[in-house]
């Protein structure tokens, strides 16, 4: 099967209304709501925020009938099926800007969630909770990491059989959406004495259900400690959660009893690979402001883009772009032609969530740099975009530990050496080449 990333010309049209739409609609959206101000100052009551939930419906819609709504699922699902490679295409674009996967119907937590609950949920799980997740009638939050620790074999959270139903206790920590969400899937120990694989299991808890506290709703890099305080829905963040004798009835087990770590990867590897898709939108809008700022901005009368400096830095942006742009495209690739993680695609997943944090390391910071005062204010998207780095070096999973993975992956493709030397080893190598000429010579002179 030949490596292609052509598109028929009918989706390359949605591609380009995308881009278009993302362009005109979504970007000043996403400018309009981080003022949260009219011109004049004045605070949106109310009535203004009507107007504008009103707007962004009209937006879904308008994607609804384009055919676009939640284009990361499969037709089973009510979505188009596109495969990875479209997906890649479309995230490209999105990833330029805050609302638009939400826009789209293709907001995290909500579409690794909405794999969770397809794949294992039962029949009645899926009409309470999927069918207004895929509708966008309701938003999930997945409570996995805890505050001492985001690996699995130091999860304390436990969840005990008391007859009919499953009592919940311990906490969550960075729960992405967790204020918000009308319900949450939990990660809990329901077997500590058992292997790390069967330890764990998974539970659909709705935000309301007593005893779920919402202890600080936590933000990033440069947002004042005092809003981890406010812990209303509709502020985003990342909840810190603590769960005091919650009561859950036995069939709000997602899945099978032990299955939680399990599904859990099934999860996060299909997460991993949007948020690289993602990544080459943020990083292809770095290097567009990189260039508009080199070509408008003098030094010394000279324009900084005829700088060598700034153009070394140019250059190796559009280079580490091209290059991890390549390899994004290459994994979506392999995964639409096995239709399955394989552990080939595992280890190109690892990769990518290698480079990611890298490569937006890299072009936004020299972007920045090249803005100077600008580009460390608050008057660009590039504070912002800055923090992108680091969130990829850490949610879900850790540089550290995907390097380990890969290296292991890796290392499944090959076998030791059983003598003294390596069997790349030059003078070995050079004998056996002479014993298999000398062969050949003495065939040509014997005729």
């Amino acid at each position: 099967m030949a490596i292609d990333f052509d598109v028929e010309p009918e989706f390359q049209k949605q591609v380009d209304w995308v881009e278009k739409f993302t362009k005109e609609e979504i970007e000043p959206l996403d400018h309009f709501m981080s003022a949260g101000t009219d011109k004049n100052g004045k605070r949106l009551d109310e009535d203004a925020w009507k107007a504008i939930r009103v707007y962004i419906k009209d937006l879904q819609a308008q994607v609804k009938d384009r055919g676009l709504w939640g284009f990361h699922l499969g037709p089973d699902l009510g979505g188009p099926g596109l495969g990875q490679v479209k997906l890649c295409l479309l995230n490209e674009k999105l990833g330029r800007t805050r609302m638009g996967p939400y826009i789209f119907g293709c907001q995290a937590p909500d579409t690794g969630n909405m794999e969770l609950i397809a794949h294992n949920g039962t029949e009645e799980q899926k009409r309470k909770y999927l069918e207004p997740l895929l509708a966008g009638e309701k938003h999930s939050a997945y409570s996995m990491t805890e505050p001492h620790a985001g690996e699995p074999g130091e999860f304390k959270c436990l969840a005990t059989r008391d007859g009919d139903e499953w009592v919940l206790n311990g906490e969550k920590w960075f729960t992405s959406n967790g204020a918000g969400a009308d319900f949450l899937i939990v990660m809990a120990i329901t077997a500590p004495d058992k292997p790390l694989i069967e330890r764990a299991s998974m539970f659909l808890v709705d935000r309301e259900t007593e005893g779920v506290e919402i202890v600080r709703n936590v933000h990033g890099f440069g947002t004042p400690l005092r809003d981890n305080y406010d812990t209303s829905p509709g502020r985003g963040g990342h909840a810190y959660i603590r769960y005091n004798n919650v009561r859950l009835p036995a069939d709000a087990l997602l899945g099978t009893e032990g299955a939680g770590f399990v599904g859990s990867q099934t999860r996060l590897s299909g997460g991993r690979v949007h948020h690289a898709m993602r990544a080459v939108g943020v990083c292809a809008k770095a290097l567009d402001m990189a260039c508009e700022r080199a070509l408008s901005r003098r030094s010394k009368g000279e324009l900084l883009s005829d700088l060598q400096m700034v153009q070394s830095d140019l250059a190796d942006s559009y280079i580490q772009l091209k290059q991890f742009r390549l390899h994004v495209l290459y994994t979506a690739w392999l995964i639409d032609k096995t239709g399955s993680y394989t552990r080939e695609i595992r280890k190109e997943i690892a990769a990518i969530k290698i480079s990611a944090a890298k490569v937006n390391h890299d072009i936004i910071y020299r972007t920045i740099h090249l803005h100077g005062a600008l580009g460390m204010s608050n008057e660009t998207a590039l504070g912002d975009m800055w923090m992108s780095a680091p969130q990829m070096g850490i949610m879900d999973g850790t540089t550290e530990v995907h390097k380990a993975n890969l290296s292991k992956l890796l290392l499944k493709n090959y076998e030791a050496s059983d003598d003294l030397f390596p069997t790349y080893h030059l003078p070995k190598l050079i004998l056996k080449a002479q014993n298999k000429f000398e062969k050949v010579i003495d065939q040509y002179l014997s005729n």
